[in-house]
């Protein structure tokens, strides 16, 4: 009953933050992890232990996969470069300084553990920059790059974690292993979910329109990815990537309005639930990362969490500025200045700078140290990594996530909503003239009794087209029930000829997923609007 009651205390607080974290324009994580600092050191509230292994499969996988199922695989593409060098490179970057720095600092950590730690701290989380960053209308580049970045980053970051703990646990180390090991993980990780994602895709083809059995699917699906993947070795969380990525590139061909529908609300309410959930549990470790203070000052491991904090954030830094600007003033001075890629905007690559948060994964990542090595010695440094860790993540959410919206109004940065408003307009354009083709079609074999749907269907579309580019429309409604089910009839295939358009569209990359999805919702509402009999 503990354990129930400190789930419900949870949701309850969440709820309540959300609204002051509305109303407020403050960060909900931020928010999250100072309530859970509260709750740990409030009495009379149940304590309960919380395994770090099954924190992390609850918590992880799912929001991975909604994160990659809901990114614009054209953007992605676009900005890989960049994302890429977050990913691996800032990675590996971090690891290194950080493990150097640790090591200096604290003697008792070896350098295998100190590199444990960097690996630990080094990704930036994809849960606290996407529930951070969603509702600052920052523009779509920056997104683009900070999603991408903390979907990827994971899979190099967990590997070098493995390696970096099995150094440890095992006392040996081989960088020709290490190597192999890399590579092979993350490319068998991939392959894996882009099979996984083919499969499912397949299983929800065959099964129908039903819409709760493809929502059960749907909710296991990152289960289903991650677990595999985790038995054998590989680079799970790229896993889950890559089927979330697959299935949002696939999905608009095999899933139904009413399911795509119920799953959108479904996700959107478990992804509030999870992420609500996760932030508080981070605050919630204090208890537990007490424990590190044996032998040390608190005043003094205090002072050097904010050392390492302040170490990551300039290597960030200097990484995405050199990262940003080197490559294309190397481009540039090679084919010429009126070939050179153009810069991008300084006040842009600082806030990406700026927002790598760590969160609520590093945290269980570390809780899941091994207490032993082989040779049956204490994990050297665990509880100093534990706590390390912990502040770091602390100092990231609070300190950086409160001042995000006062740095994007210093920075004027602004969501650039024209092109993708232009985007949208054409798509629409063209989906309703896709319409219309295909009510020609169907008005050349269907008998005379539904004519008078044909014509007034044409009439509707003409003046649609006519408002998508005069801003004028004029829509009439008759309730004659023949006509209405002739209407029905009809007006489904224009909207599956619709939705063929704007899917095609997207796969050209005229148009990105987000503006596809926003034309597919409303098709989506008035296509179960039609079918009353669907649930």
């Amino acid at each position: 009953m503990q354990a129930l009651e400190l789930i419900l205390i949870l949701l309850a607080v969440t709820a309540a933050l959300q609204i002051v974290a509305e109303r407020y324009s403050i960060p909900l994580p931020a928010l999250l992890i100072l309530a859970g600092l509260i709750l740990a050191v409030t009495p009379g509230l149940p304590r309960v232990e919380l395994d770090p292994g099954i924190i992390f499969l609850i918590f992880i996988p799912p929001l991975l996969y909604w994160a990659a199922l809901t990114t614009s695989l054209r953007d992605l593409s676009r900005n890989l470069r960049s994302i890429s060098l977050l990913a691996v490179g800032l990675v590996l970057a971090t690891m290194i300084v950080v493990a150097w720095v640790a090591h200096a600092i604290f003697p008792e950590m070896t350098w295998s553990s100190a590199f444990v730690l960097g690996a630990i701290v080094s990704p930036p989380d994809a849960v606290a920059v996407s529930a951070v960053t969603r509702r600052l209308g920052l523009p779509d580049a920056i997104n683009t790059i900070l999603n991408g970045e903390s979907l990827l980053n994971d899979a190099a970051a967990f590997v070098a974690y493995r390696m970096a703990v099995a150094a440890v646990v095992a006392g040996t180390f081989s960088i020709w292993q290490a190597g192999f090991r890399f590579v092979w993980t993350g490319v068998g990780a991939i392959a894996l979910g882009l099979v996984i994602g083919w499969l499912i895709g397949l299983l929800r083809r065959l099964i129908g329109r039903t819409p709760l059995a493809e929502n059960t699917i749907s909710l296991l699906t990152p289960f289903v990815a991650f677990i595999p993947a985790e038995r054998l070795g590989l680079a799970s969380v790229l896993t889950v990537v890559a089927t979330g990525l697959y299935l949002g590139r696939r999905g608009p061909q095999v899933v139904s309005a009413v399911t795509r529908l119920q799953t959108i609300a479904m996700w959107e309410m478990l992804v509030f639930i999870l992420e609500g959930l996760i932030f508080i549990i981070v605050g919630l470790e204090l208890r537990n990362v007490l424990q590190a203070l044996t032998g040390h000052s608190l005043s003094r491991l205090i002072y050097y969490t904010v050392v390492l904090s302040a170490v990551m954030i300039a290597v960030r830094m200097g990484f995405v500025f050199v990262g940003s600007y080197l490559p294309r003033f190397i481009g540039g001075h090679r084919r010429g200045r009126s070939k050179a890629e153009p810069y991008p905007p300084w006040r842009e690559v600082l806030f990406v700078g700026w927002a790598g948060m760590r969160g609520g994964d590093s945290l269980v990542i570390a809780l899941a140290l091994p207490l032993v090595t082989q040779l049956g010695g204490p994990f050297p440094a665990r509880d100093l990594i534990i706590f390390l860790t912990f502040g770091v993540i602390l100092i990231s959410l609070v300190m950086q996530g409160f001042s995000l919206v006062p740095i994007i109004r210093w920075l004027k940065l602004t969501a650039d909503t024209a092109a993708a408003d232009n985007e949208e307009s054409k798509a629409r354009l063209r989906s309703a003239q896709a319409g219309l083709r295909r009510l020609s079609e169907v008005g050349e074999k269907q008998p005379a009794a539904s004519n008078a749907v044909v014509d007034k269907l044409r009439q509707h579309h003409e003046h649609r087209i006519h408002r998508l580019t005069s801003g004028k429309v004029n829509d009439e409604s008759q309730t004659d029930a023949r006509y209405q089910a002739d209407y029905r009839r009809i007006r489904l295939e224009m909207i599956s000829a619709e939705r063929r358009e704007i899917v095609s569209l997207r796969d050209k990359s005229e148009i990105s997923d987000n503006v596809m999805r926003r034309i597919q919702q409303d098709l989506d509402l008035e296509e179960v609007l039609l079918s009353p009999h669907e649930s």
